[in-house]
C-alpha cells in the first residue's frame, strides 16, 4: 500500500511503521486503520497487513520515590 500524500508515510515493514497517517479512525471500536495498512488498537496492539499481530507494547510505568 503506497500514500497518496508526501512525505511518503513508512511502510507496514518498517520499524517506525506506527508513524504512518491514520486513513480510518474508529475510536468507539477501539483502532485506528493507517495509510499502510497496519491496524493499530487502543491497548497499542497491532495487526499488520501480512495478518503477523505485534502485542501490546505499552511503556512500563516506574514509580519516583
Amino acid at each position: 500500500m503506497k500514500c497518496q500524500h508526501y512525505p511518503h508515510c513508512p511502510p507496514a515493514d518498517a520499524a517506525d511503521h506506527d508513524a504512518a497517517r491514520v486513513v480510518s479512525a474508529h475510536p468507539e471500536q477501539g483502532w485506528n486503520l493507517l495509510c499502510n495498512g497496519v491496524v493499530v488498537f487502543d491497548d497499542t496492539g497491532e495487526l499488520l497487513p501480512d495478518r503477523q499481530v505485534v502485542a501490546p507494547h505499552r511503556p512500563l510505568c516506574r514509580r519516583v520515590a
